[in-house]
């Protein structure tokens, strides 16, 4: 019943044009934040992939509003669910063909970058040069791709919180991108009262620095006040927290 499902919400993905249009967006985003970025700053655009983390995110966020709210709005959720022995397939099954596009925007990035490399818009530096953490360029590319992919599908899981939470698709857009946009000066602003309350740190707005730090840990952490496992750890379990509670929500709610 699950590959069912899958099917079905890897099919409706593919025939949405947003899907298919956000690779080139990414690209053109990507091209631009080379120029921006400048010329000898080749190691810190290959380990980001371009900035990708960023852009991927307002993609996902886009695509991921529209996945619960939109059906909310056309009650096209209430075909699903009649044919779904359960909600929790039907949940299950939007969020991981979420992830896989997720993959999909990450693994792409990784080969833009490995084509922008080639082009005139930065200095080029060998894959085996060390930078980050005593490690190889091209290592520290990887693991940038693997942490950004926890800190999109936490954000990710917010988005799905929400849309069970609200039905406005524009709605949940705006607030999960003024989340992202605006969550690093929140948690800042947060920790302002740290002296009083040890554990605001543990905010799930600094979360969202989890990618950031990894590959600019000594300007990060101090805006954190977390380690990249801290980070981590607290990424983890408010995804884990967010996602049940969407199911919760969702399991409760009426159509």
């Amino acid at each position: 019943m699950l590959r069912r499902n899958l099917y079905q919400e890897f099919y409706k993905l593919g025939h949405r044009k947003i899907t298919w249009w956000s690779p080139i967006i990414l690209l053109l985003l990507m091209v631009i934040t080379g120029y921006g970025i400048g010329y000898n700053e080749g190691k810190l655009l290959t380990v980001t992939n371009y900035n990708s983390p960023d852009w991927i995110i307002l993609l996902l966020v886009v695509v991921g509003a529209t996945t619960f709210s939109m059906e909310f709005q056309n009650n096209a959720i209430l075909t699903l669910l009649t044919k779904s022995p359960n909600k929790a397939i039907v949940y299950l099954s939007k969020y991981l063909v979420l992830f896989c596009y997720d993959c999909f925007l990450h693994a792409i990035a990784i080969l833009f970058t490995i084509g922008l490399r080639y082009a005139p818009l930065n200095s080029h530096v060998s894959w085996s040069t060390i930078y980050l953490y005593h490690e190889p360029l091209w290592e520290n590319m990887l693991k940038t791709v693997g942490v950004d992919l926890l800190t999109t599908m936490f954000i990710i899981s917010l988005v799905f919180l929400l849309s069970c939470l609200i039905n406005s698709n524009a709605t949940v857009t705006i607030i999960s991108l003024l989340i992202v946009f605006m969550g690093q000066f929140v948690s800042s602003s947060l920790l302002n009262y740290q002296d009083w309350l040890p554990l605001i740190k543990w905010n799930p707005f600094n979360m969202i620095n989890l990618t950031r730090e990894y590959y600019n840990y000594v300007t990060y952490y101090a805006t954190s006040q977390l380690s990249n496992a801290q980070l981590l750890t607290g990424t983890l379990c408010y995804t884990l927290l967010f996602v049940t509670l969407g199911y919760l929500i969702f399991r409760k709610k009426y159509f």
